[in-house]
């Protein structure tokens, strides 16, 4: 690798991030801009900037690094990230906009009109954020650390100062213009690599064995059926309890428009899915000893200087770089984002120099993390807060658009219920030793924390059911009559 041209596609990178974020500046001015965008954003456009923040460091270096290492269990990642967005099109997108909330803990305070519910989905919603944007420090300290050759925390503080800068300048508005830019420069910079790789390999008889790179024991006959299973269960409902992605629905025009933008972001999502899993399979024929733990998330940094060894290779590993940083900024800004309406409306005044005082202090907790803990696999990190969001928080949101019987006693139960199980479960993964089908259900609990945690809402509500909000017939009306 040429740090040369790697630190001048960051360079590069991070001066058209400043620009298009501190342009928001200029056209930030009330709170709405700052919270939701004006509630303007047309579907094209918000659909680049949800699909910017959806895929994260997780996806553009970790996805291509689980494939090496797992096989074909691998691509249970994407297939359960992009069917989770059919759920949220299909049960919340749009009811959500139609609440006229600002973030997720304001929908249920609304909902069922309780301060007490609305303080503990904001603790839900904080942890979740936190837990997301860690992550993606450190998928950048182990990016740069690989191209540039510096310390592990340069690459997490120099995201995370460009994050915390861009979401106080220009808030949503500002942070909507750098995403959509950011999706457009990641599919492209693992597109052009993946056809100049396949073109290479393609030309004359394959150096490799088929049977020796994807062997049987690594295809869908060596998938264990309950870790599958419960891992796609937390995949897809997981989606619907992101706040950073729930947010984004409040940027639509209407109701119309954030169900157009749900489709559009499937299509989206799913072609750079295919992209990166692609690259995955590359890797499996062409660098198969970087298949070890830790050091399987380069392989997407390693692979176009061992096809073309030159100067080819060195533009096309800078373009990758960019990807990947924009990767981690793209995220981490629509987490933060996220996270600073939550913390300035339940914290502070709402106001408009709340939420910039709120974004860096939403920053720095993630970085202090990061710096204080050390990196593991970056889908598998994700992946966890995939288990937890689905077990926490996804019941209440889909019991809260759906069913008349919510009160906030089983909100709350039900939210601390799923949060504590999900977070024993894979607390006791980490200390208790293997032993097949109990250690399944730790490492991967959302089969049972979910259906636990669904009943708890249901039990105690039902239990609680004088204390069923009275205007509660008349808001779920305005969830579900169409607009127009």
């Amino acid at each position: 690798m040429n740090p040369v041209f790697d630190t001048v596609a960051i360079a590069l990178l991070v001066a058209s991030t400043i620009v298009l974020g501190f342009a928001g500046l200029r056209i930030s001015r009330t709170t709405g801009d700052f919270f939701v965008a004006s509630r303007s954003v047309r579907p094209v456009w918000n659909a680049s900037a949800i699909s910017g923040e959806y895929l994260s460091a997780g996806t553009f270096l970790g996805l291509a690094g689980l494939v090496l290492l797992s096989g074909a269990e691998g691509f249970w990642f994407p297939i359960g990230y992009a069917a989770g967005y059919l759920l949220v099109l299909l049960f919340v997108a749009s009811p959500l906009r139609r609440s006229g909330a600002y973030t997720i803990p304001d929908f249920v305070q609304a909902r069922l009109e309780s301060v007490a519910a609305r303080r503990v989905t904001s603790i839900v919603v904080l942890v979740i954020g936190w837990l997301y944007v860690v992550p993606q420090l450190h998928g950048a300290a182990l990016a740069l650390g690989v191209v540039a050759d510096v310390d592990p925390w340069v690459g997490a503080v120099l995201v995370a100062v460009l994050v915390a800068g861009i979401v106080a300048a220009g808030g949503m508005r500002a942070v909507t213009a750098v995403q959509a830019m950011q999706y457009w420069l990641k599919l492209t910079a693992l597109t052009v690599p993946v056809v100049f790789l396949l073109i290479a390999l393609s030309d004359g008889d394959p150096a490799f064995d088929p049977s020796v790179v994807f062997p049987v024991a690594e295809g869908p006959s060596g998938v264990d059926a309950y870790a599958t299973a419960s891992l796609l269960l937390a995949l897809l409902l997981g989606t619907i309890g992101l706040p950073h992605v729930l947010v984004r629905f409040y940027t639509s025009p209407d109701g119309i428009a954030a169900r157009r933008t749900t489709v559009i972001v499937i299509a989206m999502i799913g072609a750079f899915y295919s992209v990166s899993g692609t690259m995955g399979l590359i890797g499996r024929a062409v660098a198969p000893e970087l298949a070890v733990p830790g050091l399987a998330d380069t392989v997407v940094l390693a692979l176009p200087s061992r096809v073309f060894p030159g100067l080819l290779g060195e533009l096309l590993t800078a373009l990758i770089v960019a990807g990947a940083f924009a990767a981690f900024l793209a995220t981490s800004s629509g987490l933060v984002v996220s996270l600073a309406g939550v913390v300035s409306q339940d914290v502070f005044s709402g106001s408009v120099r709340s939420f910039r005082i709120s974004a860096v202090l939403c920053t720095a907790v993630p970085l202090a993390i990061a710096l204080l803990t050390v990196p593991s696999g970056l889908v598998s990190s994700v992946g966890t807060v995939f288990v937890f969001a689905a077990s926490a928080l996804t019941p209440v949101l889909l019991l809260g658009v759906w069913w008349a019987g919510l009160t906030a006693r089983g909100a709350v139960a039900g939210m601390v219920c799923g949060a504590l199980s999900c977070g024993g479960a894979l607390l006791a993964s980490a200390l208790v030793p293997d032993a097949g089908l109990v250690s399944a259900m730790l490492a991967q609990p959302a089969a049972w924390t979910i259906p636990l945690a669904t009943l708890v809402v249901i039990a105690v509500s039902l239990l609680d059911r004088r204390r069923v909000p009275v205007r509660t017939e008349r808001y779920l009306a305005r969830l579900h009559l169409p607009e127009r």
